[in-house]
């Protein structure tokens, strides 16, 4: 079959691609292939009772599937080129912070209306940050929930499903450029097209990488964010989240002079499990509804690093270490900060005993045998330096979930209209390594789709 333009992949920027091609021309005819579930079929096993882990579904319901990884996220959609990718050095600043707002607009528009715009403008909490040497970046925060941020994707998807052929759990085995367009080729037949938009994500990042190899597309290594993720009583950081919603904190440790940072903090949320090829990691969520609110708030503490020569495979490292995380775990571990400053390892009773509920049911251990000296170093010293703006931080029963890694692809090759060095071969969203977002992957998908009718 012969199509105007073919998505591979049904996240964020490949949805918004979508939406904006139908907007400007309704009369192309558009596929999306997708490797995972439509959004009604997206249904992760674990259930807390009769299945407390993870069991290796062959296609993980929380990471892929129409909505992508951010399906089931928290929904926050971060207007601000502070942090979020690096989409405003190819279009320009003003234009990639346009492109938000009007992904903004959508969301309200498909149900996302009535939720709360929280903005780190002028807050007193940056002074109070760089009095005590961290620095609060600058953002407007819309937070829809998990629960409205689904129904927001529903809504998109009723609006699409008419208008654009999607073709559910279809992984794609490989793209070739052909003298007029391209073909992709799954298990079920190839398909072809003038143009191609890639929007895979992050848990495309092995197959992406093999469709650069094979294209012989560019890419320069990307990095990789290695830490824990922290859950505390709601009350620790009330006087944060009801004012910002979620702060992103930035602090320049002393021993190393490396940067940590908070990232995709959950008032009253719950922390998850998720599935990156077939390796267990920790993440977090959270609701707009009250009833579904829990009394803790969880936030990851992450370090990025950066590999040179000779070697560059960051992901490889992140992998590592997650790996050995869940060989001492049988999955994700956790352990209360107190005994870790004194060197022991977290014990059932322990956890128990603890004045503080854990919202996961993860393995108590010793996270000091998983992650490197440095990293934990880096963290611990996060954990005392946000105590001062937040006291109760460094409590003993502050409880350390690991690990948590953001795997980002290699960053691809791409000019200003975020095409690859093959003419009509557009690379978007997180799976490009230029976003790392669920803000700024939609707003690449808008950017190509006015690309796409504008040629």
């Amino acid at each position: 079959m012969r199509f105007d333009v073919i998505i591979v992949g049904a996240g964020p920027g490949g949805i918004f691609a979508a939406y904006e091609l139908m907007q400007k021309a309704p009369d192309l005819k558009v596929a999306v292939f997708e490797a995972g579930h439509a959004l009604s079929e997206r249904r992760c096993p674990i259930d807390g009772d009769k299945v407390k882990s993870c069991i290796g579904c062959k296609s993980c319901s929380i990471m892929s599937g129409f909505g992508g990884a951010g399906a089931f996220s928290d929904g926050k959609y971060n207007i601000t080129n502070d942090f979020g990718g690096t989409l405003y050095e190819y279009i320009g600043k003003k234009r990639a912070l346009d492109l938000m707002h009007y992904v903004d607009e959508i969301n309200l528009r498909y149900g996302g209306e009535g939720t709360k715009l929280y903005s780190t403008a002028g807050s007193r909490f940056k002074t109070l940050c760089i009095q005590n040497d961290l620095h609060l970046l600058d953002a407007s925060v819309r937070h829809l929930g998990t629960d409205i941020n689904y129904v927001v994707l529903e809504n998109l998807y009723t609006y699409l499903k008419d208008k654009v052929q999607f073709y559910f759990d279809t992984p794609v085995q490989s793209i070739t450029a052909l003298d007029n367009g391209y073909e992709i080729v799954c298990a079920d037949g190839a398909y072809t097209c003038k143009d191609c938009v890639i929007s895979v994500g992050r848990s495309g990042s092995k197959w992406m990488e093999t469709v650069c190899r094979d294209l012989k597309i560019p890419t320069k290594s990307n990095r990789v964010d290695i830490g824990v993720r922290v859950e505390l009583p709601a009350a620790v950081f009330a006087h944060l989240t009801d004012e910002l919603y979620e702060s992103k904190i930035v602090y320049r440790t002393e021993k190393y002079g490396d940067k940590v940072r908070t990232f995709c903090m959950n008032p009253k949320g719950a922390v998850v499990t998720e599935n990156t090829n077939g390796i267990i990691t920790v993440n977090g969520h959270s609701y707009e509804d009250p009833a579904k609110q829990t009394d803790n708030t969880n936030f990851a503490l992450l370090v990025a690093k950066h590999f040179s020569e000779p070697f560059k495979d960051s992901n490889g490292y992140g992998e590592s270490i997650a790996r050995l995380s869940n060989m001492l775990g049988g999955g994700v571990m956790v352990q209360r900060f107190g005994d870790l400053i004194r060197g022991r390892r977290s014990t059932p009773s322990r956890i128990e005993e603890a004045f503080i509920t854990p919202t996961l049911n993860a393995t108590p251990g010793d996270l000091s045998l998983v992650l490197p000296k440095r990293i934990l170093d880096g963290i611990i010293e996060m954990i005392y330096a946000l105590d001062e703006i937040a006291p109760g931080t460094a409590n003993d029963d502050t409880l350390l979930y690991g690990v948590e890694v953001k795997f980002y692809n290699m960053e691809v090759e791409v000019n200003e209209r975020l095409e690859s060095n093959y003419k009509g071969l557009y690379i978007i969203g997180d799976g490009s390594g230029i976003t790392h977002s669920l803000s700024h992957a939609s707003a690449s998908g808008v950017y190509v789709a006015r690309n796409i009718t504008e040629k």
